[in-house]
Parts: C-alpha cells; structure tokens; sequence
C-alpha cells in the first residue's frame, strides 16, 4: 500500500471516521481506522459495531500501490494535528509498520492487519429519500436533548422518525418530556418508522456541515445508512415500538402565555440558581395584567422571584416545572417569542414557538409537571 493525499483532506477523513472508533480491550482493532487504498481512491473506516462511518477519498490522492491496513485512531488523530506540510505520503511498510512521510517529517508506527476488522453490513440504496440537510440538522437538534438514558430505557435512546402523508415528524421522550418537530419536505416522502440511536443521530448532525446541501437516508432491515457528500453513516436501528405518544398532549388548553424568549430564558437561569438545590422545581404564574412570575419559593439556601412581560389568555394559574427541562427546550428554539400552555396545575406544560408568517416547520415540546 502507498499513496499520496492531501493533508487538509486525511485531517478531514480521519476526524470524521475516528468519531465510530471504540476504547475495548476485549476487541482492541476497534480503536483502529480502516485505511483501504484503491482505484484511483482510498477510503478510511470507523467502526464500533453499533456505527461506522467510511469517508472515501477520490480527489486529492494519488494511489501507487493499492492494499488496507488498519492503525490507532488515537495517533492519527495526534499526527494529522502536528503536520504543516500539503502532502503526506502513506506507505505501508514491511513488518507491518506504516510510514508517513512529508517534506519536512517521516513518522512509523506499528499497524495491525485488517482481516479481523468488522465488515460493515451491506444495505440496498433501492429506495433512499433526499432531505435537505439543514432541515434534518435542525430536526435533530430539536429532539436529541430529550432522549432517554439507553442504559434505563433502550427503546427511547433514540430520535423517532416516520412519514404522514409526505410530512416528516421526529420525536423523542425519556418520559419526563418528549419532543417533537415537523418539516413539510418540498418532495413528499414516504418511509417505515424508524428509531434513530442518540449517538447516531449526534454524528450524522455533526456532519451536516455548512457546505452539505442535501443527505441520502435509506434502511434496510435494522440498519440505517446516511449518505452526506464522500461519508456513509451505517448504524444500527433500534429495535421495539416508539409509544404512541399524541394522546400524551393535551386537547385543551385553560392557560395560554406568550412571552419573548430572551427575557423567560433569563428569568429561568436566575430562578435556576436557587432552584438546582431543589431538583429544579419553579413555579410559573400567569396572571391577567400580562405579567408572567418565575419563582423557586422558599428553599434551604434561598428563594428567588422574576417577573416578566407577555400575553395571558383564558384563565389565571400557576404551575410547577423543572426550569431546567424548560430551558432546554428554549434553547433549541430560534424564534423571538413562545407560547407555553396547560389544562391545569396537573397536567403537561406544553411549549411552543410563535411563528411569524407561514412555515414549513412546526415544533412543540411537553414537560411533565412538578407538585408546587
């Protein structure tokens, strides 16, 4: 094996592929990135059984002599980081050594072969969809926070993601609040119900980057394979049923407030600050003036009180949430104003964004409620 590449496109290729790489001591060639030079491309690979990630290299590289080997994540991720020089050349050497040589450097280090390193299952492209890839970022970003632990509930570690009549909805609970965000592709899509895992759904948005336009989503069976420009995300799927979850928001609503995002956000970290020493629990009161309270009432260590500005329909009340859960779900929200609505002090806090003119996106967040 021995080729040249471009040192801006390797760094590219082995920080996204040593993302899938795994810390195991009973399988060590986890920790190890796949590096297969051939025709006229090399590709290097990630993988840690539950995902891997390829990313093929076919400009900015010259193959000499074609042939795969495996070596350390952990020092080409320290290499790549030291090298100044436009060009590195990558030769396998006898012995099983890897030499990377430069202008300027040359650099061994022992490689280990790649006959037990995992295949990556093969899943037919037939039927992939098209998505455009901001839309799937912010979807993701919208709904990873509220995942649940996969250690205490497997079937909810994961982003939920079907099709209705060409709309896509993502959702996720770890039963103390679910999110969920929909995009009205310009394409009308159809697609099995799928549950994302949280780690997957991490790397693929952190992917997503500026430059990418669009990402090619397709399934087969239990696995997930995510194609975004020169990288293929291949992951697991995870198995079971996704609760039914709309009859978890309400159908009613007795209290509706709308306050600027800005201005509840800081109100809550002041509350926070008192309130972390209580699990969190602050109480929200909406009264008809138009004013809006945040309080933590009295606890060991204090007590705090903001008042703010806003809108207050239908009936006065007062609710207790974990400001915490709440300032989550805010920050994920772009829009200046939300609306957060509830039955009553027993029922889910329903929070959404105040859209300004027509939108092909819509998001809404529910948190359970705290006893005041």
């Amino acid at each position: 094996m021995r080729f040249r590449i471009q040192t801006d496109i390797f760094r590219k290729a082995i920080e996204a592929t040593s993302h899938a790489t795994s810390t195991s001591n009973l399988t060590p060639i986890l920790e190890n990135i796949l590096i297969d030079a051939g025709y006229k491309k090399v590709t290097l690979t990630g993988n840690n059984l539950d995902m891997a990630i390829e990313y093929i290299v076919d400009t900015g590289v010259d193959v000499e002599v074609e042939g795969k080997f495996t070596i350390s994540s952990k020092f080409l991720s320290s290499y790549i980081a030291l090298i100044q020089d436009t060009e590195v050349l990558v030769t396998l050497e006898k012995w099983g050594s890897i030499s990377f040589t430069t202008n300027s450097s040359e650099t061994k280090f022992k490689g280990t072969s790649p006959e037990k390193f995992p295949s990556i299952p093969t899943i037919v492209t037939g039927q992939a969809i098209s998505l455009n890839a901001r839309e799937l970022k912010t979807a993701i970003e919208k709904t990873l926070f509220s995942t649940a632990d996969g250690s205490v509930r497997p079937m909810l570690a994961g982003i939920y993601m079907r099709s209705v009549n060409g709309e896509l909805i993502f959702a996720s609970t770890d039963s103390f609040r679910l999110s969920e965000f929909r995009i009205h592709p310009e394409t009308s899509v159809s697609h099995t119900p799928i549950i994302i895992p949280e780690k997957a759904a991490n790397e693929l948005s952190r992917l997503l980057t500026e430059d990418i336009k669009m990402v090619e989503i397709c399934t087969h069976e239990s696995q997930l394979l995510a194609t975004v420009g020169p990288i293929r995300l291949t992951s697991r799927l995870l198995a079971g049923k996704f609760p039914d979850y709309e009859a978890f928001f309400p159908s009613e609503y007795r209290s509706k407030s709308v306050v600027l995002r800005s201005e509840f956000m800081n109100a809550l970290k002041q509350a926070n600050l008192v309130a972390r020493q209580n699990n969190y629990n602050t109480r929200i009161r909406s009264k008809h003036e138009g004013k809006i309270e945040v309080s933590t009432g009295d606890t060991e260590i204090g007590a705090s009180l903001a008042s703010l500005s806003g809108s207050v329909e239908w009936q006065e009340d007062i609710i207790g949430v974990n400001s915490e859960y709440l300032l989550q779900a805010l920050s994920v929200i772009r829009e200046d104003y939300v609306s957060f609505e509830y039955k009553n002090p027993l029922s889910p806090v329903v929070i959404k964004w105040v859209a300004t003119g027509e939108s092909k996106q819509s998001y809404r967040h529910l948190i359970m409620p705290l006893k005041i």
